[in-house]
């Protein structure tokens, strides 16, 4: 579902990805839950990324007959998770594109000034030539998408090959992306209230990673 304030903001409210996003927003549930249930969000959430990938038919002979079938016209998408929270999501979308390379973009938050300080860029020669879907739970401030961003550009990736998928987001983060980024799609299954003193989402999910892997 299109937002109308954020251009290419799609907000995915299907009642199965509705209803698994508010278990795990639920201070009780354990990690393996957790996982599972961020894992069932990613899975639904490729479909509504990928449904406009470009298809061709191609000649096929059935167990009964011939025919003429559509296939995906390019190979699949590179996936591309921010670590480390990214991880959570991208297994979900590999069940769904099982065929994708990986990269990796590693960024962690300074506590001082709340901005993104890399540690990590490691991508697939492919990620020039294919779509990319990168990936992270959680679009606090911004800064560290846009940050991921920034390095995908540095590398010669465009805007027209990239989506963005996440489980929540804020306004904030939003507008600090509209200012370079309006053009990139961006998949959400919410679009939440905004950040704390603490640059922390409201009401969130808290800590991404650490729910992820127990930490």
């Amino acid at each position: 579902m299109p937002h109308s304030e954020f251009k290419n903001l799609h907000i995915v409210d299907h009642p199965i990805v509705q209803d698994r996003l508010s278990r795990l927003r639920k201070i009780e549930t354990n990690t393996e839950d957790f996982r599972r249930w961020l894992r069932e969000i990613a899975v639904l959430m490729t479909y509504e990324a990928t449904r406009d990938l470009p298809m061709e038919a191609q000649n096929i002979t059935t167990p009964v007959t011939k025919t003429q079938a559509k296939f995906l016209k390019n190979a699949e998408p590179v996936i591309i998770p921010i670590l480390r929270a990214g991880l959570g999501l991208s297994d979900g979308v590999k069940d769904v594109l099982t065929s994708a390379s990986f990269g990796h973009i590693g960024v962690y938050r300074d506590e001082e000034t709340k901005r993104p300080v890399e540690y990590l860029v490691k991508l697939p020669p492919e990620v020039l030539e294919r779509d990319v879907i990168v990936v992270d739970p959680m679009l606090a401030t911004g800064y560290s998408m846009k940050y991921a961003l920034d390095a995908l550009m540095k590398k010669g990736v465009s805007k027209s090959q990239i989506k963005i998928m996440l489980l929540v987001a804020t306004p904030e983060g939003l507008r600090v992306l509209q200012e370079e980024y309006s053009d990139i799609p961006i998949f959400t299954a919410s679009l939440d209230e905004g950040l704390n003193e603490d640059c922390f989402i409201v009401p969130g999910l808290g800590d991404a990673g650490d729910r992820i892997f127990g930490t």
